[in-house]
């Protein structure tokens, strides 16, 4: 299978899914940039937090059901890619490399402000520096080992909810009603703005579904880990935004660099201070590290697909870590720290995790509507078509207001990245999108197999950890009939017979007559549109299925309805205990709750295969 990374320990749990999530997004976009925002808008930067949050909601549930259908690294890039192909794969995937590398670039330099604490006088060169060398440190880190990496993030989470619930509830009684007023400093557009600004404080939502490869039972706890960390993420931004404002005068809290620690300084005095700054000190140390390690995945998975040179996924022979993304990542981010302004950086890093996010709801609209019968998620968001069409449009609305500079960088961005593909990605990977599959099943029902039905069947395997049996690898060499019109039992038994016979070594004429000699003894369907016909023929280890599907009917007799799915099963007399065995798995097969509606529904003969190999019966 293209892409494949080999398989990964599945070492995360729900808490695991909740501690990187969260971790990554109590960082810079609560300890810096409410000083920012509130320079924008004033106090109104509380309900800018409520809304960029709300926002994230329809691509959260767009994420979580794509990544329980297709758990695998760097997942933002490969929903985007195996949905809509390699020219969008191509730029979703640098997208997601950058704006996971910018926000832990912001993180970095929020660590950078904190020398501050130490040097009153330092200047932004000196923030900048801090940075630099931070992001430096935590490149080699990851150079070295990643061994580790996450084990206490758990414990930091926790200790960062602390130290925020400790100040805001410090904080609560002393609180100023006259500090809010005005609400809104600037205008409506204005406001969404910042909006816009402050949402990448959500992107840590993306590195999670980045690493589904590795959670446990990604049906339960990718999505509950999410939605967990979500809510106690977006209270806590919202409620120590509203505290900040309310004990910090305006002059002070606008701008600043260290907004929370203003205000826990003037809630808690010096404690307060040092309190909050060995707070922020593990959050951006936590999330700028991890974010090297986050988007990385990136180009090392994009090379592993064809979509970057293969140097990009070598790793290192002594610490078995892919040493050259990750020094490209830590590159690009010293980088950014460098060259852009602290406000520049923050609404680029948005603009080009809205535009992901954009490919993302874009990416789950075509995966439901190709019908490939290999995508079976576990999670199904609700509110399809709706919620990803209108989190399209809002994000759209959103990328536009967000300044010159941002839209200048991330559009020369995307225009490089498509210079790439057409130089050199289009002539090395024949994959075919979902989309492709999409169009070409609406155009002829008669479309041969295609890459991506057998990848995401795959996933589909692996991820419920299903072990194939002989019935299982009966069903993939098995004949499968996909009969439009309807017939007589004369015509599929011929038919059958003809599928049948070069599995059998028979003659097709010699498997018709015995097909038709036992529908004459007993009749073989077993409930209103469904028969098993069953024969046994001469041999030692003789077995073989075949599938049926008639769209219009079979007529066995008159004494019951048309036939609309035929197991036709055909074995030596010394193979009857597995014999028996099939007929219990066809039982629980056919017994699924949408088993009957997979069937109707599938676009051809091999999608038909595809919904056997994935039942989940006993095996």
């Amino acid at each position: 299978m293209a892409g494949n990374e080999g398989e990964l320990g599945k070492q995360l749990g729900m808490w695991g899914v909740f501690a990187v999530a969260a971790g990554s997004m109590i960082s810079s976009g609560l300890f810096v940039l409410p000083g920012l925002a509130f320079a924008e808008v004033g106090p109104a930067m509380i309900l800018a937090y409520a809304l960029a949050g709300l926002l994230c909601i329809p691509t959260m549930l767009s994420q979580a059901e794509l990544a329980t259908a297709m758990p695998r690294s760097a997942g933002s890039y490969y929903f985007v890619e195996r949905s809509l192909g390699g020219l969008l794969g191509t730029v979703a995937g640098l997208i997601n490399w950058c704006a996971i590398g910018y926000k832990a670039a912001f993180a970095l330099l929020g660590l950078g402000t904190l020398v501050a604490l130490i040097l009153p006088d330092a200047g932004i060169w000196t923030i900048k520096g801090t940075a630099i060398g931070a992001c430096i440190l935590f490149t080699g880190l990851n150079c070295l080992s990643v061994k580790g990496v996450g084990r206490i993030q758990g414990l930091l989470v926790l200790a960062l909810i602390a130290i925020l619930l400790v100040y805001a509830l410090a904080a609560a009684p002393g609180l100023a009603p006259q500090r809010y007023t005005p609400f809104l400093t600037a205008d409506w557009q204005g406001f969404l703005a910042v909006t816009g600004m402050v949402f990448v404080s959500f992107g840590g939502l993306t590195k999670v579904v980045d690493v589904a490869e590795e959670v446990r039972d990604p049906a339960r706890n990718l999505p509950r880990g999410m939605f967990l960390a979500f809510t106690v993420v977006l209270t806590l931004y919202v409620g120590v935004a509203l505290v900040t404002v309310g004990v910090l005068d305006g002059p002070r809290l606008a701008g600043s660099l260290r907004p929370i620690t203003d205000g826990a300084e003037a809630v808690l005095g010096p404690i307060g201070a040092i309190l909050m700054g060995i707070g922020a000190l593990l959050a951006y140390a936590t999330t700028g590290n991890a974010g090297i390690l986050s988007a990385s995945r990136s180009p090392m998975a994009m090379s592993r697909d064809g979509l970057l040179p293969a140097f990009f996924a070598r790793t290192s022979r002594r610490f078995g870590t892919p040493h050259i993304a990750v020094l490209t990542t830590g590159l690009l981010m010293s980088l950014v720290i460098a060259l852009l302004s602290v406000e520049d950086l923050v609404k680029t890093a948005s603009t080009m995790l809205l535009i992901s996010l954009t490919l993302v709801n874009i990416a789950v609209l075509v995966m439901r509507r190709a019908r490939i019968e290999g995508y079976r998620p576990t999670y199904l968001a609700p509110l399809h078509p709706w919620r990803p069409l209108v989190a399209i449009v809002l994000y759209v609305f959103l990328i536009a207001e967000m300044g010159t500079v941002p839209l200048l960088i991330t559009g020369g961005f995307i225009a490089a990245a498509s210079l790439w593909y057409l130089v050199y990605v289009q002539h090395r990977i024949q994959r075919e999108s979902a989309v492709v599959f999409m169009v070409k099943s609406i155009l002829s029902r008669q479309i041969g197999r295609s890459g991506i039905e057998d990848e995401l069947v795959h996933l589909s395997l692996a991820r419920d950890e299903i072990e194939t049996d002989r019935l299982d690898e009966l069903v993939r060499r098995a004949p499968v009939l996909d009969i439009p019109q309807r017939i007589d039992i004369h015509e599929l038994f011929t038919r059958v017979a003809g599928a049948m016979s070069p599995n059998l070594g028979l003659e097709p004429e010699r498997i018709r007559q015995l097909l038709l000699a036992r529908e004459a003894e007993s009749n073989t369907v077993i409930s209103p549109g469904l028969a098993v016909p069953h024969i046994v023929v001469e041999g030692d280890g003789v077995f073989e299925v075949a599938l049926v599907r008639c769209r219009e009917g079979a007529v066995f007799d008159e004494l019951h309805p048309p036939v609309h799915i035929a197991f036709v099963l055909i074995g030596s007399a010394d193979e009857r205990n597995f014999h028996l065995r099939v007929l219990m798995a066809i039982a629980h097969i056919v017994q699924a709750e949408d088993f009957q509606k997979r069937w109707n529904q599938a676009a051809n003969a091999e999608q038909l295969r595809d919904i056997i190999l994935l039942s989940k019966r006993q095996r």
